[in-house]
C-alpha cells in the first residue's frame, strides 16, 4: 500500500528520504560535537604551585599546556618552580586545556637602583620593589626628617641611585626618626604570603624578625602567615623599627578564607594609645595612609 502511496505521490516520497537523510545528518554532527568537544569528560585541575615546571609538563596525562607568562628570581627557590597558575587549582577542565604559570627565575638579571633619597618608607619601599628589589632591613636614626629615608646601603656599602644590582637584592635602608617618640600599628597580615606580608610590614615602618615556616611547608613563596608577634590588635602602637617575628603553614585558598574569618584579636594584647600631642600627631605614621594590596 505504501509503494502505491509513493506511486501515485512521488513527491512524498522524495521529502520523505530527505527528511531521513537531514535527521541523519544532524545526529551524526551531535556525535562529532560531543566527540571532539569532549563533552561530559572534565577533571579537577590539580595543585601545581611548588611544583617543577618540568616535572609537571611530563607527568601530564591530561596533556595541559603550560604557558609562563612570568618569571621571578627568588634566591630561597629553584628556578623553575611553580609560583602561580591559572586557572586555579581545583577548577574543573577539559584535557589539552591551557594552564597559564608563574615561575621562579633560574638566574638574577640586572636591575638598576631607583632614586629613593628623600622618599617616605612607604614610597621607597613600593620602588624598591617596582624595580625588582626589596626593602632589607630598615634603621632608624636620629633626624629631623620623620620616615624620610636618609641613604640605602647593600652589604654595608653605600649605593646610589642607577647602580646595577642583582634582581632580588635586599637594600637596607637608613630613616628619619623624626622628634617626638614615632609610633606605628602591626599590620593585619594573616593569611598573607610571605612576600605581601614583607611589604605591608616594612610599609608601616616595622621591621621583619624571625621567619617560622611549620614542618608541612615545601615551598616557602606560597605558605601563608598564620600568627606574628607583636600580634594586631589595630590600636597598640609601637616604636618604629620594630621587630615582627612570623609564622607560616601551607593552606588552601579556603584554609586561607578560614585563618582569616577565624582570627580574633587577644584582648590582652590591646594597650590603648596615650594622648599624643599636636606634633606627634602631625608627624605620626599611621596604618590607614597605606594602600594595602591584599
Amino acid at each position: 500500500m505504501s509503494e502505491n502511496i509513493f506511486r501515485k505521490h512521488p513527491l512524498l516520497k522524495h521529502l520523505l528520504l530527505m527528511l531521513v537523510v537531514s535527521v541523519a545528518i544532524v545526529a551524526i554532527a551531535f556525535l562529532f560535537i560531543k566527540l571532539f568537544a569532549r563533552q561530559g569528560q572534565e577533571y579537577e585541575l590539580a595543585d601545581f604551585r611548588g611544583e617543577m615546571l618540568e616535572q609537571v609538563s611530563q607527568d601530564n596525562p591530561l596533556k595541559l599546556n603550560f604557558v609562563v607568562i612570568d618569571s621571578i628570581y627568588d634566591a630561597d627557590s629553584k628556578g623553575g618552580v611553580v609560583l602561580q597558575q591559572d586557572p586555579k587549582p581545583g577548577t574543573m577542565v577539559k584535557t589539552k586545556r591551557t594552564v597559564y604559570v608563574t615561575v621562579t627565575a633560574h638566574a638574577p638579571s640586572d636591575v638598576v637602583l631607583p632614586e629613593l633619597s628623600n622618599m617616605t618608607v612607604r614610597s621607597a619601599v613600593s620602588a624598591l620593589d617596582a624595580a625588582g628589589l626589596r626593602c632589607g632591613t630598615l634603621k632608624f636614626v636620629d633626624s629631623p626628617y620623620r620616615n624620610v629615608i636618609l641613604e640605602a646601603t647593600y652589604k654595608g656599602r653605600l649605593i646610589s641611585a642607577g647602580e646595577k644590582m642583582e634582581q632580588g637584592s635586599a637594600v637596607d635602608l637608613t630613616v628619619g626618626l623624626g622628634e617626638g617618640n614615632p609610633s606605628t600599628i602591626v599590620p593585619f597580615v594573616i593569611g598573607q604570603v610571605p612576600a605581601k606580608v614583607h611589604r605591608a610590614i616594612l610599609s608601616a615602618s616595622l621591621n621583619v624578625g624571625r621567619e617560622h615556616y611549620d614542618n608541612s611547608v615545601t615551598n616557602r613563596s606560597s605558605a601563608v602567615c598564620y600568627r606574628l608577634e607583636p600580634d594586631y590588635t589595630g590600636v597598640t602602637r609601637y616604636p618604629l623599627g620594630t621587630y615582627v617575628e612570623l609564622w607560616y603553614c601551607n593552606a588552601s585558598d579556603k584554609d586561607v578564607e578560614r585563618i582569616i574569618s577565624t582570627f580574633k584579636v587577644d584582648s590582652s594584647k590591646i594597650v590603648l594609645p596615650e594622648a599624643e600631642t599636636e606634633e606627634d600627631v602631625a608627624g605620626s605614621t599611621y596604618v590607614d595612609e597605606w594602600d594595602w594590596d591584599w
